[in-house]
This record gives C-alpha cells, sequence and structure tokens, in this order.
C-alpha cells in the first residue's frame, strides 16, 4: 500500500487505504457513552472572555447538557448554582455536549474565582461534595515505583480524585500499618471537599509520583 500514492490520487491506492479503515472500524469497537446518566463534567481549565462571562473547559464524563441547561458547580468550596449559556467544542458552537466530548461551557453569574480546576459541572442535585470516605487502596510496591517503607495511620500524601488534587490523611484501622504492595481498606479525609461517590477511583501520590490507587466504597460526610 503507498499513502503517497493514495494522496496523489491513484486509484488502487486510494481503494487500499479505504479498506484498510473499514478493517479498523470493524476491528475496534466504538466506545459506549454514558449519556443516559445526570450529567458531569470535570474542571480542567478556566477562561474569562471579556463582556460574555466564564467558561469552563473538560471532558464530559457522563450524560450531556444543553444551552439553557441549570448546573451546579460542586466541590472546593461552596457549591455554586448557574446556567449554561453557550456550548463549544473544538471552537464550534454546538446545540449540545455529551458524554465523550471535550466542551467549553459558559456559565452565566459565574464570577472567574469562584471556579477553577478541580471542581465538577453537574445536573443540580445528582452530586455533592464530601470530606470523609471509605476506600479500598492497592499501595505499589518500589518495583511498580511505590514506596519502599510502611504506611502509617496519619500519612499524609495528595490524593488526585478527577482533576482534582488535594492533601488528605489515611486511616489504616486497628492495624494501623501497611506495607508496599497490601490492598487495604482506609478511611480517607480530605483536607477540602471534593465531589465523590462510591465507584469513583483515585490516585495517591507522593513526591510527584504516584504510590497507590483506590476506590471509594462508601461516603462518612
Amino acid at each position: 500500500m503507498s499513502a503517497l500514492g493514495a494522496l496523489a490520487g491513484e486509484p488502487r491506492w486510494v481503494a487500499s487505504v479505504g479498506a484498510l479503515l473499514d478493517a479498523v472500524d470493524a476491528y475496534l469497537p466504538v466506545p459506549e457513552r454514558y449519556v443516559s446518566g445526570p450529567f458531569l463534567m470535570p474542571v480542567e481549565n478556566v477562561l474569562t472572555i471579556t463582556g460574555r462571562g466564564t467558561v469552563v473547559t473538560g471532558a464530559v464524563e457522563r450524560g450531556q447538557v444543553r444551552s439553557g441547561d441549570a448546573v451546579e458547580v460542586i466541590g472546593l468550596g461552596a457549591t455554586v448554582a448557574s446556567v449554561v449559556t453557550g456550548v463549544e467544542t473544538f471552537g464550534k458552537t454546538m446545540e449540545r455536549a455529551e458524554a465523550g466530548d471535550n466542551a467549553a461551557l459558559l456559565l452565566r453569574g459565574v464570577r472567574r474565582h469562584q471556579v477553577r480546576r478541580g471542581q465538577v459541572v453537574a445536573a443540580p442535585g445528582s452530586l455533592a461534595a464530601h470530606r470523609t470516605f471509605e476506600a479500598s487502596v492497592y499501595l505499589l510496591p518500589a518495583a511498580e515505583g511505590g514506596r519502599r517503607t510502611d504506611v502509617r495511620t496519619g500519612y499524609r500524601p495528595q490524593f488526585f480524585v478527577r482533576t482534582a488534587d488535594v492533601a488528605g490523611m489515611l486511616d489504616l484501622g486497628p492495624d494501623g500499618v501497611a506495607a508496599p504492595g497490601d490492598r487495604v481498606s482506609v478511611t480517607v479525609e480530605l483536607g477540602q471537599p471534593v465531589a465523590l461517590e462510591p465507584g469513583l477511583g483515585f490516585a495517591i501520590r507522593e513526591g510527584g509520583r504516584t504510590v497507590g490507587a483506590g476506590t471509594v466504597a462508601a461516603l462518612l460526610d
């Protein structure tokens, strides 16, 4: 097959490229988009457009959103209610954005200081911010880039939850200690409230490296 020949319009090679793309489409399944759930988009970046307002960008995690929909900005402080007044994907104005899309949302009445990376934009009442939760945690061994020493109750790493990066503390229960390579049940207390729900995954980082991974099991506040 000749890509150069296809670019030149030679029928033989154009047909070959078409056959290759058909084979790829048949072999690779299209990811299922979770569009039926309530809207949720983690905030990755925040912009201010003079004369229009505050824009938040991110990848829509689930559901869909249209201009005119009511939303809430949740986490890292007080919840802020707003209305989406514009939806864009890749610089083009769209009727809606849905799960899997990278979107920019213009929020009515939201000031720049009220929203930041780590928060989420979600359907009203669908999600809440929490600080304390139970989790199942796997501590990476040194061979996988983790710690070489044990972790004890009171350990204070950074927790990466969606786009949020917050400090927190681990409580390892009665034993109070866990070794790298262990899978343990813990209680986590975050320094700031973050939008959480059971089943949500998170990473534990220390000194710029990932030392553990966990899943939220139950919310305690």
